[in-house]
C-alpha cells in the first residue's frame, strides 16, 4: 500500500467505526430497552454509571463494540484492498473491459461517504434523534403558566402526623393482569397486586373502569426520571448544553421536592436500594433533598445483610432487600420523629429481570415468573408490615416507577398497540375519594397526591405539575390531554434551566 493512501486509510476507518458503531449500538438500544426517547439516551451518556448491572455492559459489548469492529474491519477490507489481479467485465461487442475490483480510490471513497452518512442517519431515526432536536429548539411556556412552587403553597399536617412507607416496584405495570381485569395477557400473573388493588379498604387510581394507572409519560419514563417525576412533581428534563444530574450538589438544586417538605415538618427519612445508591445519581437527589439516609448494596454487606463481595443481578436480589427493610424498618419506627421510608425493588429490570429461588415455573416466560414472584413479594411484605405496632399510624403506597424496558419480552407477548398503564395502590389511608376511575394522570400527581393520603391539606390541590387526585381539580393529563401534554413536557424550558437546574 502506498504511503499516500495511508492517513486516507486511517480517516476512513475511524469514521466508519464511529458510524458502524452508533448504528449497532441504536439497534441494540432500541432491542433491549425499547423507544423510550432520546432524552433517556442523553442522560445515560453524561450522568455517574457506577453501579450498572454487568449483563447489559456484556450485552453491549456482544451485540453492538464487536459487530462494529466486524463491519468496519470487513467494509474497509472490501474498500481498499489491491489484488494482484483485476476483475474485469469484458464487453465483446464493443471490444472494452470494464474493471469491477478493486475500486478506484475515488469510488470507494465515494462509497465510504455514502455508507458512513447512512449508517448515523439511521441510528438518529432509530433513537428518536429528530425529534429530541426539533423538541429542543421549541421552547415551552409549560412552568411559567402551570407550575405551582411548593414553597409558596399552604401546606397543613394532621396534628398526629403519619408515617410513609413508599414501595416503588421497578417496572411494574397493571399489563401483566388478565385481559379481563384490564391488562394485556390471558392470564393474570400478579394477582396479590391486582388484589391489593381491588380491595374497598385500599385505592387505585385507574384510567379505566377496573384497576389501572398512569400511562406513558414524557421525560418519565426510567428510574431516576419516575423518582424525579413522583418526588418533585416535575419530569427529569435534560438541558442541551449541559446534564449536572448526579454530581456532588447539583441535581436539581432549584426544586422543592416531598422529601424538601417532609424534611420541612419534622420527617425522618431514609431510602433504600437493592443496587449502589450511586447509579444514575440516586443517592445524590435523595441526600441532597432531605434525606437522613440511604441504604443500599454497599450498606447490606456493612450491615450483615450479605457477605462482603456479594453480587446478584445488581447487587442483591430483592428477596434480600425485603430482609433489610425488615430490619430497618423498627428502628426508624423507634425515633421519636415521623418517619418516611422508601425503597426501589430491582428483580423485574430489564432484561428478563432475574429469577430467584423463591420464584416458580409456572409460565413459559421467564419474565413472567419474575414478576408473579415480584406480586407474592411485596403482598408478604405488606402484610408483615400490617402486624407492626407502627402500621396503624403509616400510610403505605405501592408504585411502578416506569414501563419495563424489556422490549423483546412485549413485542412476543402483547400487541404493538397495546397501551400499558403504571401501577398504584394506597394502603392505609386516611382520606378517600370517590373520583378514582376514568382518570388521565401522570407520575407528578403523586408528590401532592402522597401529602394528601397523610392527611395533609393543600391550598389550591396543586404542586409542581402535579394535582392531587383525592381533590376534583382535574390534573394537567386531563386539562391538556395526555398527547398535548406530553408533547410540552419534551420542549426545552429556559424556567426549567433557570429555577431547577442551577
Amino acid at each position: 500500500m502506498k504511503k499516500s493512501k495511508i492517513p486516507r486509510l486511517i480517516i476512513f476507518s475511524i469514521l466508519m467505526f464511529i458510524a458502524s458503531l452508533a448504528l449497532m449500538a441504536a439497534l441494540w438500544y432500541v432491542n433491549v430497552y425499547g423507544d423510550i426517547g432520546f432524552s433517556a439516551i442523553v442522560f445515560t451518556l453524561t450522568v455517574d454509571n457506577r453501579g450498572v448491572e454487568e449483563g447489559i455492559l456484556l450485552g453491549f459489548i456482544i451485540k453492538a463494540l464487536l459487530p462494529a469492529i466486524a463491519i468496519t474491519a470487513i467494509l474497509m477490507t472490501v474498500l481498499n484492498l489491491s489484488p494482484k489481479k483485476d476483475i474485469v467485465i469484458k464487453d465483446l461487442k464493443h471490444k472494452k473491459e470494464y474493471k469491477l475490483f478493486p475500486f478506484s480510490r475515488f469510488v470507494s471513497s465515494i462509497v465510504s461517504i455514502v455508507l458512513i452518512v447512512s449508517f448515523i442517519l439511521s441510528a438518529a431515526v432509530l433513537v428518536s434523534l429528530p425529534q429530541y432536536i426539533v423538541s429542543m429548539l421549541d421552547k415551552s411556556q409549560l412552568y411559567e403558566e402551570e407550575y405551582v412552587d411548593p414553597e409558596t403553597v399552604e401546606i397543613t399536617f394532621p396534628e398526629q402526623k403519619r408515617n410513609l412507607i413508599y414501595i416503588m416496584l421497578e417496572s411494574m405495570e397493571t399489563s401483566f393482569f388478565s385481559k379481563d381485569l384490564g391488562g394485556g395477557l390471558d392470564y393474570n400473573v400478579i394477582p396479590e397486586l391486582y388484589n391489593m388493588a381491588a380491595s374497598p379498604e385500599n385505592i387505585n387510581f385507574s384510567h379505566s373502569l377496573d384497576i389501572g394507572g398512569w400511562p406513558v409519560v414524557t421525560n418519565a419514563s426510567w428510574t431516576i426520571a419516575s423518582i424525579v417525576s413522583q418526588t418533585a412533581g416535575i419530569p427529569l428534563s435534560i438541558p442541551a448544553k449541559r446534564n449536572t444530574y448526579g454530581k456532588k450538589a447539583s441535581f436539581l438544586p432549584g426544586v422543592t421536592s416531598i422529601t424538601d417538605v417532609l424534611k420541612a415538618n419534622g420527617y425522618y427519612q431514609a431510602v433504600m436500594f437493592g443496587s449502589d445508591g450511586n447509579y444514575a445519581g440516586r443517592d445524590q437527589y435523595y441526600l441532597q433533598h432531605g434525606a437522613d439516609r440511604v441504604y443500599d448494596w454497599y450498606s447490606a454487606m456493612d450491615d450483615g445483610i450479605i457477605p462482603e463481595g456479594y453480587k446478584e443481578w445488581w447487587g442483591m436480589e430483592d428477596m434480600k432487600l425485603y430482609e433489610y427493610a425488615r430490619q430497618v424498618l423498627p428502628q426508624i419506627a423507634e425515633k421519636d420523629q415521623p418517619f418516611c421510608f422508601s425503597m426501589l425493588t430491582v428483580d423485574t429490570h430489564h432484561v428478563g429481570g432475574y429469577k430467584c429461588e423463591l420464584c416458580g415455573d409456572q409460565y413459559e416466560e421467564k419474565y413472567e415468573n419474575v414478576y408473579s414472584c415480584a406480586s407474592k413479594q411485596v403482598a408478604s411484605f405488606v402484610e408483615w408490615i400490617k402486624t407492626q405496632p407502627f402500621y396503624e399510624n403509616t400510610t403505605i403506597i405501592i408504585v411502578g416507577d416506569h414501563a419495563s424496558m424489556d422490549a423483546a419480552y412485549f413485542d412476543r407477548a402483547f400487541s404493538h398497540d397495546y397501551e400499558r398503564h403504571m401501577y398504584n395502590c394506597f394502603i392505609n389511608s386516611p382520606v378517600t375519594t370517590l373520583n378514582v376511575k376514568d382518570r388521565t394522570f401522570t407520575p407528578m400527581d403523586m408528590f401532592p397526591t402522597t401529602l394528601a393520603s397523610l392527611g395533609c391539606t393543600i391550598s389550591g390541590e396543586r404542586l409542581g405539575l402535579g394535582t392531587n387526585l383525592f381533590s376534583d381539580v382535574p390534573t394537567l393529563a386531563e386539562k391538556y390531554t395526555i398527547d398535548e401534554f406530553n408533547v410540552l413536557l419534551g420542549k426545552s424550558s429556559d424556567y426549567y434551566i433557570e429555577n431547577f437546574v442551577k
